[in-house]
């Protein structure tokens, strides 16, 4: 991954700063605070991050989709 600054990006009226870290490993920001951390799965499923202890919560989380989506498309640009 080349891309290493920090980017915004927008789902509905929400703008979401992510700030990339290890491969494929973003930090979320909302309303200007540290939101969710999440990691790539799989091409189409992203994961939240535990913040205790950063290891991968399974589960569905349709906001992580949608965000990790979005940084899919601003990565591809």
């Amino acid at each position: 991954m080349e891309m290493k600054e920090p980017f915004d990006i927008e789902l509905g009226d929400i703008i979401y700063s992510v700030f990339p870290e290890e491969e494929d490993t973003y930090v979320i920001f909302k309303d200007g605070m540290e939101y969710v951390k999440i990691i790539k799965d799989t091409d189409t499923t992203w994961l939240k991050l535990n913040p205790e202890t950063e290891l991968p919560l399974f589960g569905m989380d349709e906001e992580v989709n949608l965000i990790g989506e979005e940084i899919k498309k601003e990565l591809s640009q």
